[in-house]
């Protein structure tokens, strides 16, 4: 077993070197070569450097083998670049599942406390993340740079958020319920009431930021204490009474008009575009493909008519235009209101005669304003005719018009000596007791000499027929930002 171990031992070591290295390493380690001069140091690194040639002969002997066949040869050239690009080939495909891999990483890290993306066409100013903290104040404002500073103040999360806001111009979601209402002037107008969700958080925004910042004294439209009769004693007993309306006007103002608005109270622009597309809407179309409902917008985004905020947005965006027209309308004589987009200017005497530049005048200011004035709602009242300003008769004081009180009191004697069946005041479909007594409280609140009777007779009545008057509801406190600045400097009123 020794010699076959030793035979192997001695068959490794050649195939490392070269048998004539090997003797002559065996005869040096023997003694065979005498000590000193003798000693063929030379012959072994000769030896040494043999076998090194001999190795690259053979290589190139081998490689000669290969030129010598030119379809051996290059089919191994071609097996050479093959294996090369699939190498390369995986490579990059590491590298860049690895590159995708932190790209969704930094992303879903932006996500979580960022909005970086809203949509085509209004990302652009998502980036600016620093409002102006000095105009903030001076409005009393809530102090937000970025998006989850609004989600923290609104008490929701950063994704309820985006979600809310995100535009889309094919979607299968909508955030709103749209249907139709008839005019009184005839025709129907399209109302497009938000969803719950949605629907909370505008009214977040509108008791803690919108409410907050003030409008002009001529503007009486959905602000507190204000209403149409407050719009409307101001016009009583005057000469002549000229009405005007703004055509379409909540789908005039556009979703970059609000997202300018806000930016001019002070906040940055990622804060400003979210608000922007919370109070904004584009027309869409349904479409049912495969089953699916889809909402595809044919419209840009603008303000919907039946959101909370629209009327608010508008009466600030409005500030200027109301006191251009009223320092105009002071200036010829003339008391200048305005009820969301119904215009008044009245007066008496002498000031009478500046008419026509009343109606020159504002139609110029109206459309350098970005607003236009509807041409078949233009109406001019002189006295001894009958008068009317936001639906009341103001020839002497605001009153309810003698027609629809007649009307009224007829369909209240009807439905008290027939009952309900078969009838209906206004809009057909409407829940008519109901009706009757909203439109009751709507004449006490005008009139309440005249109103209270009537209202008193109008629950007698519904209630003989089973209905059930509502009960209030106490309203769940809102957090409100604490009093404007300017609520307490007498010369804002004068300057207005």
């Amino acid at each position: 077993m020794f010699d076959q171990l030793r035979r192997q031992e001695i068959t490794d070591r050649i195939q490392a070197s070269s048998k004539e290295q090997f003797i002559v390493q065996e005869m040096i380690r023997m003694g065979f070569w005498p000590q000193g001069e003798g000693k063929p140091a030379m012959s072994e690194q000769w030896l040494a450097r043999h076998h090194e040639l001999q190795k690259e002969l053979d290589a190139l002997r081998a490689k000669q083998s290969k030129f010598a066949d030119k379809a051996s040869m290059l089919a191994e050239a071609r097996r050479l670049r093959m294996l090369q690009a699939k190498q390369r080939r995986e490579e990059t495909k590491q590298r860049r599942e690895q590159q995708k891999l932190e790209r969704a990483q930094r992303w879903q890290s932006m996500q979580a406390g960022d909005v970086v993306y809203l949509g085509t066409e209004v990302s652009g100013g998502l980036s600016h993340k620093q409002s102006n903290v000095v105009t903030l104040e001076k409005f009393r404002l809530p102090i937000w740079h970025q998006a989850m500073d609004i989600a923290n103040g609104m008490g929701r999360s950063l994704k309820e958020l985006r979600y809310l806001s995100f535009h889309r111009v094919v979607s299968e979601v909508s955030h709103y319920q749209r249907f139709y209402m008839p005019k009184k002037s005839g025709g129907e107008r399209l109302i497009s009431a938000p969803m719950p969700k949605l629907k909370a958080v505008q009214h977040w925004l509108l008791e803690n930021v919108l409410y907050v910042v003030p409008v002009h004294d001529a503007a009486h439209g959905f602000v507190r204490d204000r209403s149409i009769v407050t719009n409307a004693q101001q016009h009583c007993g005057k000469d002549i009474v000229i009405n005007m309306d703004l055509k379409d006007f909540f789908p005039s103002v556009s979703y970059r008009r609000v997202r300018g608005l806000f930016q001019a109270l002070g906040y940055s622009g990622q804060v400003a575009s979210i608000l922007g597309l919370l109070c904004t809407e584009a027309e869409t179309q349904e479409h049912i493909l495969d089953g699916k409902t889809y909402y595809i917008a044919t419209s840009e985004r603008s303000l919907p008519q039946g959101a909370p905020t629209s009327p608010a947005i508008t009466n600030i965006l409005c500030h200027r235009l109301d006191r251009r027209l009223n320092g105009m309308a002071r200036v010829l004589g003339f008391t200048y209101s305005r009820y969301a987009d119904d215009i008044t200017f009245s007066a008496s005497g002498e000031a009478v005669k500046n008419v026509t530049k009343i109606l020159w005048r504002s139609r110029k200011i109206i459309e350098s304003e970005s607003f236009t004035i509807h041409p078949e709602k233009l109406r001019i009242m002189r006295k001894g005719q009958h008068q009317e300003v936001t639906g009341l008769t103001v020839n002497q004081k605001p009153a309810v018009p003698r027609e629809q009180m007649r009307q009224f009191r007829a369909l209240l004697h009807q439905v008290e000596r027939d009952g309900p069946t078969g009838k209906h005041w206004q809009h057909r479909g409407a829940h008519l007791l109901s009706t009757l007594h909203g439109y009751a409280c709507f004449i006490n609140m005008v009139d309440p000499e005249k109103g209270g009777p009537i209202l008193e007779k109008t629950i007698s009545i519904a209630q003989h027929y089973g209905w059930k008057m509502p009960q209030k509801v106490e309203a769940t406190p809102v957090v409100k930002a604490p009093e404007p600045w300017w609520s307490k400097l007498m010369f804002w009123k004068k300057k207005r």
